[in-house]
């Protein structure tokens, strides 16, 4: 670890006026985006109150005639004259951080900005019939009074089902569950011709929906899916668990935390969380539930991490490198969204003071930011300083190989804290975009099972190093290195982020396969733009979209295999 600890030696960077600009960009955080995004997330919240005090029948009326609609618009589309289909969601209202560059292209657009309702919910079949727009803090705020949760909840308020869902969606309850597109039992998809459809793992739709996963909204458009629902306690039991060491030491640790060696279910955690603050320090998670009355139990500690005025969860956390491991009990609801007030350790950089003390009992009740006013706020040149000087990026990785990706972000990233999080990759009948690695079954590695391998998501976010010193730092190249080493360990980037990769490099990183045969079978080709070629990184014209439609038939995975 010697040669870890030393930083590469990197010339200084001459400083631009985006660089003043970025290091002041409090003032209209604080006068501006802070206001803005209060009042967004009142009304958001008076809409959702609205919809909760409607009826069950009244919003599925309601859903049909919005469904209606979106299929006759569908149809009347001519393919011959008019763009691709996209939605009409505004490009910075997106929670992802890569530029959403094909929407400046011409296109078709689809409303969907009606489809946030929760349609039901079933305690019978423990199942969340839910539109596309609902969000986290939305079906959270519906179902945990009812002591019942979503299997997996993402970590901040404002992600949607539907992102979660055609994008990426993990929670620290991942490694029981899987990922969140794990827990749908059913999509119902609107296909390119207008067609309605119903797709599980069991009926002649079951390639759909494998398929849907990480399409990105490019087979058919979502208008509702059916999640599983799991019985929940009031209270999260977290034991915080100090780890040091080196790299490799931290991510046994981690990994010790909650995949017992002896393969003892019973020691399995319902959540699991990691961060790592340094090469050597780290602290470890682990979460059971507990009922009420076992949290109140004399000597046990509350700690409601919800309110405003509390330190931020990530710093909390991290106090039990001084003091040792500690137990506390925290109220289900707000320890799912527990990273959403300081955006996990953003926060730190979009506001210096925004952990102070005094800040958060002034002005914390205005937290957070709303992600889509933040990227309203910035130009070309301030979202492109942003992709060169700052790290957004989830690195998904065999669990085995997790000492390796922190060592390999410590070298050429600097980037801390780092965020672990397990997720159980399961083997599909059918082969979806992510798979297990072949044979690991065999292997009888710590944390696998016969079902699934499992991985963990290293998630990186912050500015690296060698920009907090002030010396040069080429973040593109930076992430063609991740991608590449993502490549050569069976790993995963997850397409809501900025990426470099080239379509042949795409499609080695993904199994293009069903997608590609969805896209054919469902006539997506011409109608919704590619997964690739919406990922890709920078301005998209009509001309190339177009040619990289027709060039469809000799694609580059094809040419990778």
């Amino acid at each position: 670890m010697s040669d870890l600890q030393t930083p590469l030696v990197r010339p200084k960077r001459k400083k631009t006026w985006v660089d003043y600009f970025v290091k002041f960009r409090w003032i209209i955080v604080i006068f501006i985006v802070l206001p803005f995004s209060a009042t967004f997330y009142f009304l958001i919240y008076l809409g959702d109150m609205w919809s909760e005090s409607k009826s069950y029948e009244k919003r599925q009326k309601e859903h049909d005639e919005n469904v209606k609609k979106v299929i006759k618009r569908l149809k009347n589309r001519d393919a011959a004259k008019d763009g691709l289909v996209c939605t009409a969601r505004k490009p910075w209202i997106a929670v992802g951080m890569r530029n959403v560059d094909y929407k400046r292209a011409r296109h078709f657009e689809v409303d969907l900005g009606e489809f946030r309702n929760i349609l039901e919910i079933n305690k019978e079949k423990m199942i969340a019939r839910v539109e596309p727009l609902v969000n986290m803090g939305q079906i959270s705020r519906a179902t945990v009074p009812m002591n019942l949760s979503l299997a997996v909840v993402a970590e901040l308020d404002d992600l949607t089902v539907g992102g979660l869902i055609n994008g990426y969606g993990i929670e620290g309850s991942s490694h029981i569950h899987g990922l969140f597109a794990d827990t749908v039992e059913a999509y119902e998809i609107v296909l390119a011709g207008g067609e309605l459809v119903r797709a599980t793992k069991d009926n002649e739709y079951s390639d759909l929906f494998y398929a849907i996963p990480w399409s990105q909204g490019t087979l058919g458009l979502l208008v509702a899916a059916e999640i599983k629902l799991i019985k929940i306690k009031e209270y999260m039991r977290l034991t915080y668990i100090p780890v040091k060491g080196d790299l490799q030491a931290l991510a046994q640790g981690y990994i010790d935390s909650f995949a017992p060696k002896d393969g003892d279910k019973s020691k399995i955690p319902d959540f699991v969380e990691g961060m790592v603050y340094n090469p050597t320090e780290g602290v470890m998670m682990v979460g059971t539930y507990a009922s009420k009355e076992e949290a109140k139990k004399k000597g046990n500690k509350i700690n409601n991490v919800g309110w405003w005025f509390k330190p931020w969860f990530y710093q909390h956390a991290q106090t039990a490198l001084k003091k040792g491991q500690f137990v506390e009990y925290i109220p289900t609801r707000e320890y799912y969204h527990r990273h959403t007030r300081c955006l996990y350790w953003e926060g730190k950089l979009i506001l210096p003071f925004g952990d102070q003390f005094w800040f958060r009992y002034l002005l914390g009740w205005l937290m957070p930011p709303k992600v889509s006013l933040l990227k309203a706020t910035q130009g070309e040149a301030i979202r492109n300083y942003y992709h060169d000087m700052h790290v957004i990026q989830d690195m998904l990785v065999p669990l085995y190989k997790v000492g390796d990706a922190l060592e390999w972000v410590h070298r050429e990233m600097e980037v801390y804290p780092i965020w672990l999080c397990p997720h159980k990759l399961y083997k599909q009948p059918i082969k979806g975009q992510i798979y297990p690695e072949p044979g690991f079954e065999y292997e009888n590695r710590q944390g696998d099972t016969e079902d699934g391998q499992m991985y963990t998501d290293v998630g990186v976010y912050y500015a690296p190093g060698p920009v907090l010193r002030g010396e040069e730092f080429d973040g593109s190249e930076a992430v063609r290195k991740m991608e590449k080493w993502l490549i050569e360990n069976h790993g995963f980037q997850p397409q809501y982020a900025v990426s470099e990769l080239d379509e042949k490099s795409f499609w080695r990183m993904f199994n293009g396969e069903l997608y590609e045969e969805c896209r054919k079978k469902y006539r997506a080709v011409g109608t919704f733009m590619s997964v690739y070629y919406k990922s890709k990184k920078g301005r998209k014209t009509e001309k190339e979209v177009r040619e990289a439609e027709q060039a469809h038939l000799e694609t580059a995975y094809a040419e990778a295999d």
